[in-house]
């Protein structure tokens, strides 16, 4: 399943994770040891550009965190990025520079790319999101199944992968844009510079280049 493949979905020189990323062929391989490459990233990281603001937190200097955020470790927060009020970060985040996490946002097991919006109560959980992608307000990632089986890829075209993760949310590749108010059901991945209507229920493969607006309507962009 080719578009799912990490190398068709992010510009790895965008994320302080790239050499972790490149140790994996498919992106949500990654999620069970995220915590681990943060606490492993922030030891390394310049005293001079990041503070260390509790166990296993760090925040870039030029970053403006507003005083009602709630952040648990482990965690970065990059450099120039605005996290509003009422944020709550629960842990196991990698937010990359000149990204913004919005009011009443959560964030739970992400890597976040740089330029990255999460701007308006938004729900991100168990999901990787590349470079200068963008979720519209209201938009969430549902990362556990009703039914709570073990998630499965599928593509358009009947490919499967069993992933053997109960909880997976959504991989966005670079430049995806999610419309205000849509969920992207659990085992969700959506190809670069692909955008997404508002109100849409998204499950599975989404190809890049295209514009989705019903999963019986998805078409190319020209």
């Amino acid at each position: 399943m080719e578009a799912a493949k990490i190398v068709n979905l992010y510009d790895l020189n965008e994320t302080k994770a790239a050499e972790y990323l490149k140790g994996f062929e498919y992106p949500w391989e990654a999620l069970n040891v995220i915590a681990d490459m943060i606490i492993e990233l922030g030891k390394s990281l310049d005293p001079e550009i990041y503070d260390n603001k509790g166990e296993n937190i760090w925040i870039a200097k030029s970053a403006k965190v507003w005083p009602s955020v709630s952040i648990t470790g482990p965690c970065i927060i990059g450099e120039r990025t605005e996290v509003r009020q009422c944020a709550f970060i629960r842990g196991k985040a990698l937010v990359g520079d000149d990204c913004v996490v919005g009011n009443s946002t959560e964030l739970k097991n992400v890597i976040l790319f740089n330029h990255v919006q999460v701007p308006h109560y938004n729900y991100v959980g168990d999901s990787i999101l590349g470079f200068y992608s963008h979720m519209g307000a209201g938009s969430i990632t549902s990362n556990v199944k009703s039914d709570k089986a073990l998630v499965v890829v599928k593509s358009l075209e009947g490919e499967k992968i069993e992933t053997g993760l109960k909880k997976f949310g959504a991989m966005l590749g670079d430049h995806v844009e999610i419309g205000c108010n849509s969920v992207l059901n659990p085992g969700t991945v959506i190809g670069r510079n692909s955008n997404v209507y508002p109100t849409s229920c998204v499950r599975g493969v989404i190809p890049a280049d295209s514009i989705y607006k019903a999963q019986d309507n998805i078409v190319k962009k020209s």
